[in-house]
């Protein structure tokens, strides 16, 4: 019975994440490094200043620490995440396309007689 009454929480918490999400709304954290603080430190390491020289002209635009520097660390974070996405490009718009296609399809694919049913929970003690 408390299994039952935990996929029933499961599921209606996952359509009130689904519904935000149509309505463009998504949960978390904003970004420290916008795209623009990202655009800026790009230039300027081009034209050979180091992120420690570029981190004290930062300032981050939201959230709890609105109106800080961001750390060197989350500038390095950024650009090692932007140089993978420069890297990968196909592998990005494969990622969003298996995305947008998990999202489209309702009901999941019916499940063979011979296919086992899937194990949800699973404990090791030792």
């Amino acid at each position: 019975m408390a299994e039952t009454e935990r996929e029933n929480i499961r599921e209606s918490m996952l359509e009130g994440l689904d519904t935000a999400a149509r309505k463009g709304k998504h949960g978390g954290r904003p970004p420290v490094i916008t795209a623009d603080m990202l655009h800026t430190v790009l230039r300027r390491r081009a034209g050979g200043e180091s992120v420690e020289q570029i981190q004290p002209d930062l300032i981050i635009p939201t959230g709890k620490r609105k109106g800080q520097n961001p750390s060197v660390a989350s500038i390095y974070r950024a650009l090692a995440e932007h140089a993978k996405r420069e890297a990968y490009p196909e592998a990005v718009e494969a990622a969003h396309a298996d995305f947008a296609a998990l999202k489209a399809r309702d009901v999941p694919a019916p499940r063979t007689t011979d296919q086992p049913e899937p194990t949800r929970w699973r404990c090791h003690v030792g």
